[in-house]
């Protein structure tokens, strides 16, 4: 099913692909804000993406091609709302 939302403009197709908890694959990445091994923090064509996890390692990352492959035990997936802007998502997350 097709998500169409004003605020994200990209033409980049969104996809989640995660296999045994253990590794996820992202389409559609314009930018990771942030990571380390609990959180990567993350702006795809679908909206803010917050990966949530332990021993979260970046396996793959190509802005070029909008794709990231992580490895680690995935915890949870939240797409965030933008409303406060990119600054307003971390602040919302880290403070």
């Amino acid at each position: 099913m097709a998500f169409e939302n004003e605020r994200f403009h990209s033409g980049a197709a969104h996809s989640v692909t995660l296999e045994e908890r253990e590794r996820l694959c992202v389409s559609g990445v314009e930018e990771v804000e942030s990571f380390d091994e609990n959180t990567i923090v993350m702006v795809t064509s679908g909206g803010p993406l917050v990966v949530r996890g332990s021993d979260l390692h970046i396996e793959q990352l190509s802005l070029d091609g909008g794709q990231l492959r992580v490895e680690g035990q995935v915890e949870s997936l939240t797409y965030e709302d933008d409303r406060g802007g990119r600054g307003g998502l971390l602040a919302r997350l880290f403070g």
